[in-house]
């Protein structure tokens, strides 16, 4: 049997063919280690060159969301700090408690539409504040795009932001898919306002049409010395770095034609991320066109519709993706579909259709 084309990540091909030709072009080119080469000069450049006139801060690669995430937080904090982190936030369930390891405290409140929010990380710190008996909240966590595809808006970062600085904790944004929010038509936020509002932040590669890879971004001073020693320590620092270095500068170079930008205007991250953005509009326009509900509103590359359990069972058959879990309908369910750089259109009409094949209530 044929393997069901899969909505279900967006990393389930292998990376964009533009960086495989630079890795192959580079390939036999002999560079230094440990990040120290030439392509990974080029890529920071790249990417300060988006952080704005005024970035005066490092930027590391390593492997993984997860890596970068336990890295980032470890370094952060010190043994008795916290971590702020709205309920579905990717360190609460998706990590095997990469977090709590390293021997911190998540400090979980509830999302609003996916996201934290100056009123919940208030009665959080509220509530632990009874000192020396608990651990102290020094950092807020927060997902961009979040983990149900909804963005935070310029005015939101701000607020969170201004509340970090004036409760003194730490900006901590997780950027597994940055990109996708950086292109969504919805967004007001630029890379350069993300450098000027948080502490540290990372930018996702894996799921942006990379092999693999992160770009960690330091921002506060104080968080500056050592933080290859933290990465080194918890084994993200790879001795050929010139792997992740190569794919980001590719990823921040100019955007070829065939991603969808034939004025070469665009970055490459940006194109392609729009690409994943615009086949999930289409999914989530035909889903709704069908007669079915959506539990999220689709502002980046996640649907999560609400469909019959017989239909979900019907479309597993042709098609992979998530069973997210029940809905307040009885005998449906939310499942997840994500699309990619890579998804292609002919699929996404081939899903809709199969809905439409579906005898309408």
């Amino acid at each position: 049997m044929p393997t069901p084309y899969s909505f279900t990540d967006d990393y389930s091909e292998g990376a964009h063919p533009e960086i495989l030709r630079a890795l192959l072009e580079t390939n036999l080119v002999q560079q230094a280690a440990y990040g120290t080469d030439q392509f990974t000069a080029e890529a920071i450049a790249r990417i300060q060159a988006q952080l704005g006139p005024g970035f005066a801060g490092d930027i590391h690669f390593v492997a993984s969301g997860t890596l970068a995430n336990l890295v980032s937080i470890a370094a952060c904090l010190r043994p008795h700090e916290a971590v702020i982190t709205a309920q579905s936030g990717h360190i609460v369930g998706r990590e095997a408690g990469a977090i709590e390891a390293t021997g911190h405290k998540l400090i979980t409140v509830p999302a609003v539409d996916g996201k934290l929010t100056p009123a919940h990380v208030e009665s959080a710190l509220a509530a632990n504040a009874h000192f020396p008996h608990m651990a102290r909240p020094r950092l807020l966590y927060l997902s961009n795009a979040t983990e149900i595809g909804t963005l935070y808006t310029l005015a939101e970062l701000q607020a969170l932001s201004a509340l970090a600085r004036q409760r003194g904790l730490l900006l901590f944004i997780d950027g597994a898919r940055l990109g996708a929010a950086l292109a969504s038509p919805h967004n007001d936020v630029t890379l350069a306002d993300i450098a000027a509002l948080a502490d540290l932040f990372w930018i996702g590669g894996t799921k942006a049409g990379a092999l693999l890879g992160e770009a960690i971004v330091v921002c506060h001073p104080s968080l500056k010395p050592d933080f290859a020693i933290h990465i080194k320590q918890r084994g993200g620092l790879l001795a050929k770095g010139r792997l992740l270095g190569t794919q980001f500068k590719v990823l921040f170079g100019p955007a070829q034609a065939e991603a969808g930008d034939p004025a070469g205007a665009d970055l490459l991250y940006t194109a392609l991320a729009r690409h994943a953005n615009a086949m999930a509009a289409q999914l989530a326009a035909g889903i709704v066109a069908h007669g079915h509900a959506l539990s999220a509103r689709v502002e980046t590359n996640q649907v999560f519709p609400i469909l019959p359990d017989a239909l979900i069972t019907r479309l597993q058959e042709r098609f992979s993706f998530h069973p997210w879990g029940p809905a307040s309908e009885p005998q449906h369910s939310v499942i997840r579909l994500v699309t990619s750089w890579a998804t292609v259109e002919g699929q996404v009409a081939g899903f809709l259709e199969a809905l439409g094949a579906w005898p309408k209530r």
